[in-house]
């Protein structure tokens, strides 16, 4: 199979999350666990930097690597989901895995994963294992898929774990509740591992305390900690949150003397993280006149801050690209966005985009009018067509929203 046709495999044959939602959801290691005794354990040959939480683990986990590549270092980065080319998910010093890599582990380990009816998550974790441990990385920042506890990434040892914070997402496969969702995302947690926590609140910081304290792994509360900020390239309000985290993380990391990083290091790292790792999405600015910002937040806690920036903006008239995915709570969502804009409703070209009609018939419920467009890019062309030089478009909602545009 070429590049191509071993993605169409991947996406059309097996369950992924990304497509399909909770079909593709495994309750369970085993499968990762068959895998990487298959595979002869690529992971335990890596050093790692294990993130989780419910928003901002993307952002950190570039700044993270962004960082230690400044210092010189061999870093791998494990990220989901892509917004554009599959290969995204698995970089090395910001260069993505090649196609044939892609295409040769597929060919060769196909009967495996047919035969085991592995899921596009528990594949797509395997190769990146394999890619990192191959080329001898100095490092690798794993991100989480979703939860922490089961998911497939979950089978590492890391030098770190950190988990950046708790909000109300994924809610039918994590918990309700903030404490039950950090009870998963607190699965990260190992054995005289230390842990960095960025945000937290009452209720979740004494599940991440009593989890530590079971796991005699040194915690850290980066909020608490860390004073220090430093200017990045990530513009969005929400990264300070994350930059405390990574920089807590960094000094974890420099007292096991395993790396070293200088604070040029971390000055340039923050900087020009976006040219190093190329990371997209959050909180970007596409163009001036009519300026035009994307951001993939997408469930409550990370809107809020979004809506908030995006009220601090300058503008005659306000313009929103909106998409959401299927699963997504709409009573929770739709009352942070503004009544006062002119909005764009239309549906996420996957299998789990919600219908565009819904989402404009449960906006108006709200006072969020607008029309209806065929598919994400018809409505952001709209919206240029109709914006003066003057005006603002926000285009969100989703990831795969934002994808689309980019």
């Amino acid at each position: 199979m070429n590049y191509q046709e071993t993605l169409e495999w991947m996406f059309n044959q097996l369950p992924m999350y990304q497509n399909q939602g909770a079909t593709a959801y495994k309750k369970d290691l085993t499968n990762t666990i068959l895998l990487m005794d298959y595979l002869r354990h690529p992971e335990k040959n890596i050093k790692t930097i294990h993130v989780a939480g419910t928003n901002g683990k993307g952002s950190t986990s570039h700044l993270l690597a962004a960082v230690l590549q400044e210092a010189g270092y061999k870093v791998a980065l494990y990220t989901s989901p892509h917004l554009k080319d599959f290969r995204e998910r698995i970089k090395i010093n910001g260069v993505d895995i090649p196609e044939d890599f892609v295409c040769d582990f597929m060919n060769k380990h196909k009967p495996f994963f047919k035969e085991n009816q592995l899921s596009f998550f528990e594949m797509t974790v395997g190769l990146a294992f394999d890619y990192f441990a191959k080329q001898k990385v100095d490092i690798a920042i794993i991100e989480v898929g979703m939860g922490g506890r089961l998911d497939s990434t979950n089978i590492i040892t890391p030098l770190i774990s950190v988990i950046t914070n708790i909000g109300l997402d994924h809610t039918q496969f994590l918990g309700d509740t903030l404490p039950l969702i950090a009870a998963e995302k607190a699965g990260i947690i190992k054995s005289n591992i230390p842990v960095i926590i960025g945000e937290y609140t009452n209720d979740t910081r004494e599940v991440f305390i009593s989890k530590a304290k079971q796991e005699n792994a040194a915690i850290y509360f980066a909020s608490d900690l860390i004073e220090e900020n430093y200017p990045s390239a990530l513009l969005g309000d929400y990264q300070r949150h994350n930059k405390k985290t990574v920089l807590q993380t960094l000094k974890v990391l420099q007292s096991q003397n395993k790396f070293f990083i200088s604070q040029e290091n971390i000055i340039n790292g923050f900087q020009n993280v976006i040219n190093t790792t190329h990371l997209q999405g959050r909180w970007q600015i596409l163009q001036k006149k009519p300026k035009v910002i994307c951001d993939t937040a997408h469930n409550k806690n990370g809107l809020e801050i979004v809506m908030q920036q995006l009220q601090k903006e300058l503008f005659s008239q306000l313009h929103i690209v909106l998409g959401v995915v299927n699963d997504k709570d709409l009573d929770e969502i739709l009352p942070l966005f503004p009544q006062k804009a002119k909005y764009y409703f239309s549906k996420p070209n996957i299998p789990r985009g919600l219908e565009a009609s819904i989402l404009q018939e449960k906006a108006s419920e709200f006072g969020l009018h607008g029309l209806i467009y065929d598919s994400v890019i018809i409505a952001y062309e709209k919206a240029l067509q109709v914006a003066s030089s003057d005006d603002l478009i926000y285009i969100g909602g989703s990831t795969f929203v934002v994808a689309e545009i980019l």
